[in-house]
């Protein structure tokens, strides 16, 4: 698929659609003074009529352009108006409280909040992320359904966005930079994901072409807000992967409030699931609050703080890997000895304060530090057996090895030791103007890392220690003669490295919102900063300087049809941050450049009616040229740079995604994205890259049966192409272009609501302590797919060849969750 059927089909998309209605529409609940809901009510609007059902919900088309009276009316209680005035497809939602003693009026002055939606942001409800299964649930896992995010890790919250890799993605929690531990290698080990579900208010998703005021990231930016609790509350939930319990408290002069959460998480139902049988017994824990303070009209101040702790003891057993084809299977056993001990603590906290010197002029103040302390100790001797496998179906060894084609043993040891701390001051300033929005900030942010790396691999076969491919050693040909040189570990790194990193950055930023004869344009235009300097106890690098100027321009015609297009870009350059900037040898490069991508974004958002409920279709294509690349390999989740700037690539792409109330009053959705994304090292000629998933399917699902609408299900659907394969990790990726098997995979989740806010009150004995109280059954894997992340390599000692034996990730797994809400 070349550029030219990319731009073809999007805009066929833009403008092929037809239009399904000529009205506005309003929605809602109608609840009387006890929160019970009210059916049967006679809701009207310039002829036209509607009825609320028996759990009070009611919707009526409107005229639109003008201002109309919706009337509320029942026998048992007094008239209600509402007064207001809508555009073309537009939807409001009014909910009312019906009285029996007096008529109530009411006006709505609706003023649209495009901002966002011109941004290319996309916004989730996170009621939604709640309810969504997933073996590892919870925002990232609603990100995995988004076009041009990708995941091939049901156990890891790491995602790839339109061809970046884990690195590359920039995440905020209440406007403050969130870091993730440095060395963890695989999904099982990552346990909790640092956004607390329970405490999200808002959550923004932009997959590229971002504004200034946004980080030094190449790929995406996920902005997170937590709630301010108005009144005293409490959430609970518990299932066979762990629980959480938050609190939300509220000081009586309302100037002080807090929320505060505690999470568990136990991965042992999803590992035990994979091919290899295992002692498993981790531990991953953390507290986290926000506590807001009031202290007049102008001004505020915030605490966000986190303590997470990350246990991991890893204990493997036997594996069994099956691969191959039906004309010759193949099998691979392995019976392990040793264990591997993880830990990972983390500490977090930031100070944010708000002056609002005046009604246009605002200040923000934030401070924040994060330390991390992790450790990665292993000792693992694993003894291999390759061989063919028995596929005669009337054979009493059927499904057993009966020809051993390869013996081997590995040793992997490490004892890997991190220590990092990095601060940040920063200030932030908003000047509202007219119509004029300025915007400007400076940081400060020093890393300081002090880094041991000790890790070797010990590969034998058939009895004989087999030589490392990249060190020039005496051939070994035993047993056919005597092997006269030195005993050398397969891989062998060792590094110790103390790195000061000082960074000053700053942008400014100019938003506008006006128009162009009937049409509304909004215009964005912005740059960053950033300067940096690498010192290092054995050698320090040059101080470095960037500029990246960035802009949007949306526009929103005055057309019968509702859409929105917009084109976004820039430059986006990413410093090098501590991981690229060591090498495969553990040895830290000070003078590694900054990746730089020119982005290029094109965009349309076609909200329309279908079935007479809304929809939105969300289209882009994007262009990236990347020079300055520093080259990676993954293994898991585990990233490991070149740390030279030796490569240039690019990746382009179409994602679409069609929102909207597929079931009455539920939001599902279906995304598609392509993408192609290649990379070329010293000229060599163009590789695929090794996130370069070039189909994905996506589909988020909600239902609910009609007849008993307290019964609910939820649907994560993924379909992704195979990534490529991957090399061992001392070879060139240019001999190795094989891709793993296509990624599918399906959670569901079914929910009986045993209470919900209106039927609380009706309950007269304890449960009416609860505002909702749900159980449900969870199935991850639901067609038992087989998925695999990455290759075990092993050498045929008889033919010399490396089989790429997959790692399976997990199979079927069945869940029980019960949640509940004070």
């Amino acid at each position: 698929m070349n550029i030219k059927k990319v731009l073809f089909v999007f805009i066929l998309f833009c403008i092929g659609l037809p239009s399904f209605a000529q009205f506005a529409q309003v929605k809602g609940i109608i609840l009387d003074k006890n929160n019970n809901p009210v059916g049967n009510v006679n809701v009207s609007c310039s002829g036209i009529v509607a009825q609320s059902k028996t759990n009070g919900f009611y919707q009526i088309k409107i005229p639109v352009n003008k201002k109309v009276t919706v009337v509320f009316t029942h026998v048992s209680f007094k008239k209600a108006t509402l007064l207001l005035s809508l555009k073309e497809n537009e939807e409001q939602v009014f909910n009312l409280v019906m009285s029996d003693k007096q008529e109530q009026m009411g006006e709505i002055i609706v003023t649209t909040n495009n901002k966002k939606l011109v941004q290319g942001i996309t916004v989730i409800d996170p009621d939604l992320i709640k309810k969504i299964p997933g073996a590892n649930a919870g925002i990232e896992a609603i990100l995995k359904t988004l076009p041009g995010v990708n995941s091939n890790n049901e156990l890891s919250t790491q995602y790839a966005v339109r061809g970046g890799n884990y690195d590359e993605n920039l995440v905020y929690v209440n406007e403050i930079e969130i870091y993730r531990p440095f060395l963890i290698r695989s999904g099982q080990q990552e346990g909790l994901s640092f956004t607390n579900t329970d405490l999200v208010q808002n959550v923004d998703f932009s997959a590229g072409g971002f504004q200034a005021k946004f980080g030094d990231k190449l790929s995406s930016v996920l902005d997170i807000t937590y709630r301010k609790p108005t009144e005293f509350g409490a959430t609970l939930e518990a299932s066979f992967l762990g629980g959480s319990v938050s609190v939300d408290a509220v000081s009586k002069n309302k100037k002080w409030s807090a929320i505060t959460g505690v999470r568990y998480r136990n991965n042992s139902l999803l590992v035990k699931s994979q091919d290899t049988q295992t002692n498993y017994t981790p531990t991953f824990a953390d507290i986290q609050t926000n506590i807001n303070y009031q202290a007049s009209d102008k001004w505020q101040w915030s605490f966000l703080g986190n303590i997470s702790q990350n246990k991991y003891v890893y204990q493997p057993l036997t594996r069994q890997t099956k691969f191959g084809t039906i004309d010759k299977p193949m099998a691979l056993s392995v019976y392990y000895e040793g264990q591997e001990k993880d830990r990972y603590d983390t500490y977090f906290g930031a100070f944010k304060t708000t002056f609002k010197a005046t009604d246009k002029l605002t200040f923000k103040f934030i401070g924040s530090i994060f330390h991390t302390l992790e450790q990665e100790y292993f000792d693992v001797l694993a003894q291999y057996r390759l061989g063919e496998v028995d596929s005669n179906i009337g054979s009493d060894s059927y499904g057993d090895v009966s020809y051993t084609e390869g013996i081997g043993l590995q040793l992997n040891h490490a004892r890997n030791d991190l220590d990092a701390l990095i601060v940040n001051a920063e200030i932030k300033g908003f000047y509202d103007w007219k119509k004029n929005q300025l915007e400007w900030g400076a940081k400060y942010t020093r890393e300081s890392i002090r880094d041991r790396v000790v890790e070797w691999e010990v590969i034998d076969s058939a009895g004989f220690s087999i030589n490392p491919p990249i060190i020039d050693l005496p051939k070994n040909d035993q047993p056919y003669s005597p092997y006269v040189g030195p005993l050398a570990p397969y891989q062998n790194v060792r590094a110790t490295n103390f790195n000061t990193i000082n960074r000053f950055s700053g942008y400014g930023q100019w938003s506008r919102k006006g128009s162009v004869g009937q049409s509304e344009v909004w215009l964005n235009a912005g740059v960053r900063m950033h300067s940096w300097a690498i010192r290092g106890a054995i050698e320090s690098g040059d101080t470095q300087f960037t500029v990246s100027p960035r802009a949007q321009i949306a526009i929103k015609p005055d057309w019968k049809k509702d859409m929105v297009f917009r084109i976004s870009g820039g430059l986006y350059q990413q410093p090098p941050f501590y991981r690229e900037l060591r090498d495969a040898d553990g040895v830290v490069d000070p003078n590694v450049k900054a990746q730089r991508s020119i982005h290029f974004v094109l965009g349309n958002d076609y909200s329309f009616k279908m079935w007479e409920r809304p929809f939105k279709l969300v289209s882009e294509i994007y262009y990236k040229s990347l020079t300055n690349v520093n080259t990676y390999t993954i293994d898991n989740v585990r990233i490991r740079y070149a740390a030279t700037n030796a490569a240039k690539a690019y990746a382009q792409g179409l994602d679409l995604r069609l929102n909207g109330e597929f079931v009455p009053g539920t939001e599902s959705w279906l995304s598609f994205g392509y993408l192609k994304t290649e990379e070329n090292t010293d000229n060599r000629g163009y590789i695929a890259r090794p996130t370069d998933q070039r189909l994905k399917f996506g589909l988020l699902f909600q239902d609910y049966m009609p007849n008993i609408p307290s019964v609910k299900l939820y649907l994560n659907l993924v379909y992704n192409t195979g990534l490529p394969g991957g090399s061992p990790s001392y070879a060139d990726p240019y001999l190795y272009q094989n891709r793993l098997r296509d990624y599918r995979r399906a959670d569901v989740g079914f929910s009986k609501v045993l209470i919900d806010k209106n039927s609380a009150k009706q309950k007269a004995n304890w449960l009416g302590n609860f505002k909702e109280l749900a159980i449900g059954l969870e199935i991850f894997n639901l067609f038992d797919n087989q998925n695999s992340i990455t290759n075990t390599w092993v050498r045929d000692v008889y033919s010399k060849n490396e089989y790429a034996i997959p790692n399976y990730m997990t199979t079927r797994v069945f869940n029980v969750k019960l949640s509940a809400k004070l």
